[in-house]
């Protein structure tokens, strides 16, 4: 029997040779878990936040009797995504709309996360997040949230939530990830996103559908406009 297998990427300024469950912020995108990439360039890049050198951890994990939330699959759109980050981020509800949008989120949006052992989707990172803000502020529609969420290519993430997925993974190698390199791609990156992202401001359209829209249209899941 042919058993289901995913090589995992994890950056980090240290070795991790046994990833712990329970361990991590309670409060990153899709909660506590064990955050990778299937990129190994990119697990280099998130290891380096500083010129400081890093380490791409590898990993094996088999995933036969795994449950899998893929958020990039056909059934969900990006205000999944979103109403997940909501839930799990910290963002700064400063507006009545901003408050009025995450609550819409999370009331026609939120998916139950607790019955699955590993999330795919993407990683919110200062660029993503400063995306999310946007629309949740009515400062951009829901098309371009999708347009800025493909900008830069800032990856996604594979994220182990349950004890069942950590007793699957197992530590194959790491690689040193020099910070002189990888620190400068990350911010080329990200800078390149932001940059793309005022250019796509400057193409706004105002007829869009945007989080305002949303609720006062009681906007749902089937709807084709999403």
């Amino acid at each position: 029997m042919v058993v289901s297998k995913l090589l995992l990427y994890h950056g980090s300024e240290k070795i991790i040779s046994k990833p712990v469950f329970g361990a991590g912020k309670a409060y990153n995108d899709y909660g506590r878990g064990f955050y990778c990439t299937q990129n190994i360039e990119l697990a280099k890049e998130w290891a380096c936040p500083t010129n400081n050198d890093g380490f791409s951890n590898c990993y094996e994990l088999k995933t036969e009797g795994l449950r899998v939330l893929d958020l990039q699959a056909k059934e969900f759109c990006t205000l999944h995504w979103l109403a997940i980050l909501v839930a799990n981020r910290r963002f700064d509800m400063d507006t009545a709309i901003m408050r009025q949008g995450a609550y819409y989120l999370k009331n026609n949006f939120l998916l139950d996360i607790s019955q699955f052992d590993i999330i795919k989707g993407y990683r919110a990172d200062d660029s993503y997040f400063s995306f999310a803000q946007a629309f949740l502020s009515n400062q951009i529609s829901y098309a371009m949230l999708q347009k800025a969420m493909k900008l830069g290519k800032l990856g996604e993430q594979v994220v182990l939530k349950s004890e069942r997925s950590f007793d699957k993974i197992k530590f194959k190698n790491y690689e040193i990830a020099h910070g002189n390199k990888y620190c400068a791609l990350r911010l080329g990156r990200m800078e390149k996103a932001r940059a793309d992202y005022k250019k796509l401001l400057e193409d706004s359209d105002i007829s869009g559908l945007y989080i305002r829209d949303m609720i006062l249209q009681e906007v749902k899941k089937d709807d084709p406009r999403l």
